[in-house]
C-alpha cells in the first residue's frame, strides 16, 4: 500500500504550468446532447431544470436562487434560459445558451409560471416534459402553480439521469478541481504556520483568508472566478474542531483559543470556476500524548485502506465495508461516526457516497473525498480528508499535503 500512496502523491504533486481555465461552451453543448438519450427514452418533448447547480452544469450560468424563478429549458438542440428582468444582462454575459427569455418580476400581474408555460408550448411541448421538478421549488417564500397544471402535460423526473452524468468528471472538470486542491493546500500551509497558543481560530482564519486570496488574485491577474454562492478564494479553518470540541464531526465555529495539547481538525478548500476540492488534516498542539498518537495511527491506517480501495470496478460500498471491518477488528466501534466519503464537484457533497448502502460501481473519472474519522470524547477527533481521483490504475491524490503526524505538530513555545 505504501507504494500506491507514493505513486499517487507523485501524480498529485506534479507541477502546474498554467492557470486553470473555465469550462468552454462546447462542453456545455456536449453535456446537453448527452442528455438527449435519456430524454428520448422517457418520451419527453423538452426538459426544464431549476436547481442552480444543474443549470450551471448544463449552461455555465451561476446564480443565487431567490423567490424569482430561473429555469434552463432544452428542446432538442435548442436551449433557453428563463430569468427575471434583473438577471438578463448577467445571463447574456455568462450563460452558454441559444437565447435568454425574461419576465418582469415575481409575482407581478402575470405569474412567471404562466409566461414560462407559454414559452414551452411555443417550443413544441405536447404530452410530456422532463427535468428536475414540476415547477419552481419553494425558495425564499416562492409560491406558484405547477407547470403540469398550466400545460396539461405530464412531468417525468430526469434528475437521476443528470446526476449519474455528473458523477464522472471530464478532464476539464478534473483540472479545475486539481487547481482548487492546489490553493486549498496553500491556504492550509498558511493556517498551520499561523496557528499558535493564545490565538483564536477566528483571527487565524481571517488572516489566512486575506493572505491566500491575495496570492491567488496576484497569480490570476483578474481572470479568477469562484462561481460559488457567498464564498471566494482559498480558505482554511477549524469550524470549532479544537481540543475536546474536535470530537464533534460537524461542529460550528466557537471562536476557540488554541491551547497546549489540543487536537485540531482542519478544513481547506477553494472554489474554482464553480468546482470544489476538500482537504482536511488532524494536527496536535505540542508533543502528542500516547493516546493522541494511537488514535492518529488508526485514523491514518483507515484512510490508507480506504484510498487503496478506490479502484474502477469496485463498489462504493466495498470501501466503507473495509473501513468498518478494521474498526470492528480493532475495537474502535465506539469512535466511529460516519461513512468514508462522498463525490465532490459543483457541490461540496455529491453522489455517489462511500457508504455500505451505495453499490455504485466506481469508474475512472469519479472523485471522492476519503475521510474516515475516529471521535473520542475528551480527547478529540481524528480525521484526514483527501480528494482522490479514480483512474484506470492507482487512485490519484488531487490534494497534496503532509499526512504524517510528525509534520502536523504545531510547536508550542
Amino acid at each position: 500500500m505504501a507504494d500506491v500512496r507514493q505513486s499517487a502523491r507523485a501524480q498529485g504533486a506534479r507541477a502546474h504550468s498554467a492557470l486553470a481555465q473555465p469550462i468552454e461552451a462546447a462542453e456545455y453543448r456536449e453535456r446537453r446532447e448527452r442528455l438527449l438519450a435519456s430524454e428520448e427514452a422517457a418520451g419527453v418533448d423538452l426538459t426544464v431544470w431549476w436547481a442552480n447547480h444543474r443549470v450551471l452544469y448544463l449552461s455555465g450560468f451561476a446564480f443565487v436562487p431567490t423567490e424569482r424563478p430561473i429555469a434552463l429549458v432544452t428542446a432538442g438542440a435548442e436551449s433557453l434560459l428563463f430569468v427575471p428582468r434583473l438577471e438578463v444582462e448577467h445571463a447574456e454575459a455568462y450563460a452558454h445558451v441559444d437565447r435568454v427569455v425574461s419576465y418582469p418580476e415575481y409575482p407581478d400581474r402575470v405569474h412567471p409560471m404562466r409566461l414560462l408555460a407559454e414559452e414551452l408550448k411555443a417550443l413544441g411541448l405536447g404530452r410530456r416534459f422532463g427535468g428536475d421538478g414540476d415547477g419552481y421549488p419553494k425558495v425564499m417564500g416562492y409560491r406558484g402553480p405547477r407547470l403540469s397544471e398550466l400545460t396539461s402535460a405530464e412531468f417525468e423526473p430526469l434528475d437521476d439521469a443528470l446526476e449519474t452524468m455528473m458523477q464522472v468528471k471530464s478532464p476539464a472538470e478534473v483540472a479545475l478541481i486539481r487547481e482548487s486542491a492546489r490553493w486549498a493546500g496553500r491556504a492550509h500551509e498558511l493556517l498551520q504556520e499561523r496557528t499558535a497558543v493564545g490565538r483564536s481560530e477566528t483571527e487565524v482564519e481571517a488572516e489566512v483568508a486575506a493572505l491566500a486570496n491575495a496570492e491567488l488574485l496576484a497569480a490570476y491577474q483578474g481572470a479568477y472566478r469562484p462561481l460559488s454562492w457567498g464564498r471566494s478564494g482559498p480558505q482554511a479553518g477549524y469550524r470549532g474542531q479544537i481540543g475536546a470540541h474536535s470530537a464533534l464531526p460537524h461542529s460550528l465555529t466557537i471562536n476557540a483559543v488554541f491551547g497546549p495539547g489540543d487536537t485540531l481538525v482542519t478544513g481547506a478548500t477553494c472554489p474554482m470556476f464553480g468546482y470544489w476540492s476538500e482537504l482536511e488534516r488532524t494536527m496536535v498542539m505540542g508533543e502528542p500524548s500516547d493516546a493522541q498518537r494511537d488514535a492518529f495511527a488508526h485514523m491514518l491506517a483507515l484512510q490508507d485502506l480506504a484510498i487503496d480501495a478506490c479502484r474502477p470496478g469496485r463498489s462504493c460500498a466495498s470501501v466503507d465495508e473495509a473501513v468498518r471491518t478494521y474498526v470492528r477488528e480493532h475495537g474502535l466501534s465506539d469512535a466511529w461516526r460516519h461513512h468514508v466519503g462522498h463525490n465532490i464537484g459543483l457541490r461540496y457533497h455529491e453522489g455517489p457516497f462511500l457508504d455500505v448502502g451505495d453499490h455504485t460501481e466506481m469508474q475512472p473519472g469519479m472523485l471522492f473525498t476519503v475521510e474516515p474519522g475516529l471521535y473520542l470524547p475528551g480527547l478529540g477527533g481524528f480525521r484526514h480528508s483527501d480528494t482522490i481521483l479514480v483512474t484506470e490504475s492507482a487512485p490519484e491524490f488531487l490534494t497534496d499535503y503532509p499526512r504524517e503526524l510528525e509534520r502536523l505538530i504545531v510547536p508550542v513555545s
